[in-house]
C-alpha cells in the first residue's frame, strides 16, 4: 500500500517508523533525537548535529566522510535542528538511491543505515574522549553566526519575538538554536558531555521513507541501540494556556524600512480530530490561503499591508497572524485583522469561500507525499502529537467540517499578544 505508515519500538525509548511509496527512486533515513527544550542545555545541544556531521570513527574527517558518500552513488548526509512544540529535535539524515538502481547489486539501504549509525553512535572523538577542538571552534562560530543571523529575516524574527512574549517562562519561548552568550561558552568538554547525555536520555525517532525495503536498516539500528546505555526521559505533549487574559502589547524599534505587526492568539482546548479539523479550516479561511479573508480584505481591498497571513501550530494550539505594514497603518491593520476574525465568529463568510478553501487545503495536503522530506516531517509531527493520521485521512477530515464547526472554532480564539517591530523615530 502506498504511504503506509508503520511504527514500532526497537529499543528503550527508540522507535522506527517507515513510510513506503514505489513512486520514489530514493530512500531517506533520518534519526531524530528529541529533547525537552531547556534554557541551560538548548545551545550546546544545537551544535551537536553539526559536530557529528564532521566525521566518525570509520571516516575520521570531513574529506573521508564525503568520499564515502560519493562511493554510495552520491548519497547526501545532512543535519539540522528544529523545534516541535516544547521539544528540540536534533536531526541527522542520509539520502541515497534504492538498491534496485545500483550497478553492481550493492545494498544501498544497508550501507546508508550503517554509515548513519556510525555518524550518530561512533563520533570522531580523540584519545581524550572529546570532539576535536578545531571542529568545536568552527561549529561554535557557525552556531553564533546562525543565531545572530536570525534577526536579518525580520518576518521570522518578529514571529519568534511574539511567540516568546506570549509564552514567557514556558519552554515554548526558548529559541531552537539557543543564545549567543551560551554559544560562546561551548567547549570540547561541554559538547562531549551534552552528546553523552543526549544519546542516553533523548527519545529517538528513526524514519525510513522511500521505495525500498526498510527491514535491513531497522535491524542495523536495533542492533546498534542494543549496545547503548539508555535512560530516556518521558515525552509528553506540552499543554499551554488555552485562553488569553488581557491582551498585552509590545513595540520594538530597529533599523527597518517595513514595519512588522504580529498578533498572537490562543485557540482554546482542541481535544479531538473533529475540533482540530474545524480549527484548521477556520485558520485557512481566515488567513491561510490566497482567497482568505486577510489576503482579500486587509491586503487587497484595503491595501493596509504588504502581506498578511495566519498560521496555526497544531502542537501548541497557537495561531499567529503576521503582516508587513507601513508604520502609520499599524492600528488600521490591527483593527481590520480583528474585524475579519469577528466576521469568522459571526459566520459571515460565503459558501463559495468555504468550498474554495477546502479545495486549496486538500490540494496542499495531497502535495505532502510528493517529497520524502515533507512526508517524513508530516509523520514526525503526527508522532509528536500522539497521532498517526495520513494526509489522506486529513483530506477526508476536511470534507466533514461544517460551517457551524468553523464558527465554533473561531469563537474559541482569543487575542493574547500584539507585537510591533518598527523603525526608529519617524523612519
Amino acid at each position: 500500500m502506498e504511504n503506509q505508515f508503520l511504527r514500532e519500538k526497537i529499543g528503550d525509548g527508540v522507535h522506527f517508523y517507515q513510510v513506503t511509496d514505489p513512486k520514489f527512486k530514493h530512500n531517506r533515513i533520518t534519526v531524530n533525537l528529541i529533547l525537552p527544550l531547556c534554557r541551560e542545555s538548548v545551545t550546546v545541544n544545537a551544535v551537536l548535529p553539526f559536530l557529528l556531521r564532521k566525521g566518525c570513527k570509520s571516516c575520521p574527517d570531513f574529506t573521508k566522510l564525503n568520499q564515502k558518500l560519493c562511493e554510495l552513488y552520491g548519497a547526501s548526509l545532512s543535519c539540522d535542528v528544529s523545534k516541535f512544540g516544547a521539544y528540540q529535535v536534533l536531526e541527522l539524515s542520509i539520502y541515497g538511491i534504492d538498491d534496485r538502481f545500483t550497478l553492481g547489486g550493492e545494498t544501498m539501504a544497508a550501507e546508508c543505515a550503517g554509515l548513519l549509525t556510525d555518524v550518530l553512535l561512533a563520533p570522531n572523538f580523540g584519545a581524550d574522549g572529546l570532539f576535536p577542538e578545531t571542529d568545536v571552534e568552527t561549529e561554535r562560530q557557525q552556531l553564533m553566526d546562525t543565531i545572530e543571523g536570525q534577526i536579518n529575516d525580520k518576518r521570522v524574527y518578529a514571529l519568534s519575538r511574539c511567540k516568546a512574549l506570549m509564552c514567557e517562562g514556558e519552554p515554548l519561548a526558548i529559541e531552537k538554536y539557543g543564545y549567543i552568550d551560551d554559544a560562546k561558552k561551548i567547549t570540547p568538554e561541554s559538547a562531549a558531555a551534552a552528546y553523552e547525555k543526549a544519546i542516553e536520555t533523548a527519545q529517538v525517532e528513526i524514519s525510513f521513507v522511500g521505495c525500498g525495503n526498510p527491514a535491513t536498516a531497522k535491524k542495523i539500528f536495533t542492533d546498534a541501540f542494543a549496545k547503548v546505555r539508555r535512560s530516556p526521559a518521558r515525552m509528553e505533549k506540552y499543554v499551554t494556556r488555552p485562553q488569553a487574559d488581557q491582551p498585552k502589547e509590545t513595540k520594538e524599534e530597529l533599523d527597518v524600512a517595513q514595519s512588522k505587526l504580529v498578533l498572537g492568539f490562543r485557540t482554546g482546548a482542541i481535544r479531538d480530530q473533529e475540533t482540530f479539523g474545524a480549527m484548521r479550516m477556520m485558520v485557512a479561511l481566515f488567513g491561510g490561503t490566497p482567497n482568505s479573508r486577510l489576503f482579500t480584505y486587509v491586503r487587497e481591498k484595503l491595501s493596509l499591508c504588504y502581506y498578511c497571513a495566519a498560521r496555526f501550530d497544531r502542537l501548541t494550539g497557537l495561531m499567529m497572524v503576521d503582516s508587513g505594514v507601513e508604520k502609520v497603518n499599524k492600528q488600521k491593520a490591527q483593527d481590520e485583522i480583528l474585524n475579519q476574525l469577528g466576521v469568522m465568529q459571526r459566520g459571515e463568510f460565503t459558501d463559495d469561500e468555504l468550498t474554495a478553501t477546502k479545495l486549496l487545503l486538500q490540494n496542499a495536503l495531497r502535495s505532502v507525499t510528493d517529497s520524502l522530506g515533507a512526508t517524513e516531517e508530516w509523520y514526525l509531527t503526527q508522532v509528536m502529537d500522539g497521532g498517526s493520521s495520513s494526509p489522506a485521512d486529513e483530506i477526508a477530515l476536511i470534507d466533514t467540517v461544517t460551517r457551524e464547526a468553523i464558527i465554533k472554532a473561531a469563537n474559541q480564539v482569543t487575542l493574547d499578544t500584539v507585537y510591533f517591530l518598527t523603525g526608529k523615530g519617524d523612519a
